[in-house]
């Protein structure tokens, strides 16, 4: 089976304590464990972290942590990447076929993105498949600064084009991906040639790194779930 690795790194700058911050009287990591169980996807739900209280949360809920990760890939500069990578290694799991990077703050992803995100890359053969979302406003026709005082358009090519004949474009939604382990182990990154995607809807899509994202989230999980 597939191994789930999720990323929990402590003293976040932009939210304090944001990887376990009360969200509806749970820690936030508690539901991506939780999501991580429910899909019956994964042999092992690993969490990384250089915090014990966070260690100590992820194993109230039903996560593994083998270690503490070290100073050295805990900085605000480290990508997901190498954590991935130095959590293969640590926990001696290089030849799963496949892993999947789960962020602790996918509040709003279900199980059955996980499963259909499994089931095309074994399908498509892909080395990787990111959840994409459509963007609220196409940046085609975004609008770039000049001097203090004015504005122009950034693609001048499609100043004139209707938004409706404006090419599509998709961003990470920054919830989870899946991949080859031996494509990242080789290529040192996620994202190569043959990786396709997921398409995810805007309304359950909010990758929390501000507090005003934080309160969007919020907003979008009551919607969600109405129960609340």
């Amino acid at each position: 089976m597939t191994i789930c690795i999720i990323p929990a790194r402590g003293n976040s700058k932009r939210i304090r304590n944001k990887n376990i911050i009360n969200f509806y009287g749970k820690p936030i990591i508690y539901y991506s464990i939780l999501l991580a169980k429910k899909s019956k996807l994964f042999s092992r739900i690993v969490v990384s972290t250089d915090d014990n209280k966070i260690a100590k949360i992820a194993k109230k809920y039903g996560a593994e942590v083998p270690f503490i990760r070290s100073k050295k890939l805990s900085n605000d500069y480290v990508n997901s990447t190498d954590v991935v990578i130095d959590t293969i290694k640590k926990i001696f799991s290089e030849k799963e076929k496949y892993h999947c990077c789960l962020y602790p703050t996918s509040v709003l992803t279900k199980k059955d993105d996980l499963i259909r995100a499994l089931r095309k890359i074994k399908k498509t053969n892909a080395e990787c498949i990111i959840p994409v979302t459509d963007y609220n406003y196409n940046p085609y026709r975004s609008f770039k600064q000049k001097g203090k005082k004015w504005i122009s358009f950034l693609f001048k090519k499609y100043s004139k084009t209707r938004s409706q004949d404006l090419p599509n474009l998709y961003h990470d939604t920054g919830t989870f991906y899946f991949f080859k382990t031996s494509s990242i182990l080789t290529n040192k990154k996620n994202f190569s040639k043959k990786t396709t995607f997921l398409k995810i809807d805007r309304i359950r899509t909010t990758d929390i790194n501000e507090p005003k994202d934080l309160i969007m989230a919020k907003l979008q999980y009551k919607l969600i779930n109405k129960r609340l």
